[in-house]
């Protein structure tokens, strides 16, 4: 009996929307994380009268036919690609991303990944690097004698000294767009990395050719919607229980079809 299967397919598939829901939930404090969501699609369709043929009876052309689908898929688990609110922190190295962008970091392999994360530190040797010490791109090291740190909109980074009046120029930060930002490759620890999907990187200065802005002493907060996801979750777990019932009852049924005499 295809019921089983197809309602095999469905539990499947709300298994997944939850998992995807789960781990949202886990990260809604999580810095700069886009929530995900889970997209499905029907499977294949058996024709058991395909439209449009000919009835061989009457001679008539069939309006509709006979199409019995097989089930659902997981298509894809899509990225929500917006910017979270963003909370003031009051850190001289917390920037956060004000429109579109990432920022490029260098990791231990080599590669190049992306984060929105902008909670930079700075090293012993004053290197700006990220949370997990990953080198921020361009290489920008802050003086240890500097008094404080100021980081204007358009990402140049300046220092103040005890015995200067003027602050120092140190660098600028640059910025990374994507024609298709759901096409990135999650990395963990909110790094990203790009594929083919996602198109080549674009680096650029910020405010230049639609990218965002930094803010100075602010982190983006996590895309999230707590009420949301819990709907979707009691959603899912509704979807899932139909499902299981639909087993109960084919099963029923063949256990009824087989003790005909």
């Amino acid at each position: 009996m295809r019921a089983l299967s197809i309602a095999a397919t469905g539990m499947a598939a709300q298994q997944t929307r939850v998992e995807v829901i789960s781990n949202n939930l886990a990260n809604m404090n999580t810095t700069a994380y886009n929530a995900r969501r889970a997209e499905f699609a029907d499977l294949h369709y058996q024709q058991v009268t395909r439209a449009g043929s000919i009835n061989s009876a009457t001679g008539a052309v069939v309006p509709a036919g006979v199409q019995l689908g097989l089930g659902v898929r997981a298509t894809a688990v899509s990225m929500e690609v917006k910017s979270g609110a963003l909370g003031e922190t009051g850190g001289d190295l917390d920037v956060a991303i004000e429109g579109r962008g990432y920022i490029e970091v260098t990791l231990p392999s080599g590669n190049t990944a992306y984060t929105r994360d902008g909670a930079l530190k700075r090293t012993g040797e004053g290197q700006l690097v990220t949370s997990d010490g990953h080198p921020v791109v361009p290489d920008i090291t802050i003086p240890a004698d500097s008094k404080s740190i100021s980081i204007n909109p358009e990402g140049e980074i300046y220092a103040d000294f005890i015995d200067r009046v003027e602050p120092e120029f140190l660098g600028q930060l640059t910025l990374v767009g994507f024609s298709n930002e759901k096409g990135l490759e999650a990395l963990g620890s909110n790094l990203y990395s790009e594929t083919g999907a996602s198109g080549a990187p674009l680096a650029g200065f910020p405010g230049e050719d639609g990218l965002g802005f930094f803010r100075q002493g602010y982190l983006e907060d996590s895309t999230v919607d707590a009420v949301r996801e819990i709907t979707d979750l009691i959603e899912a777990q509704r979807g899932y229980e139909m499902n299981a019932k639909v087993i109960t009852a084919a099963d029923q049924m063949m256990s009824a079809t087989t003790q005909i005499r």
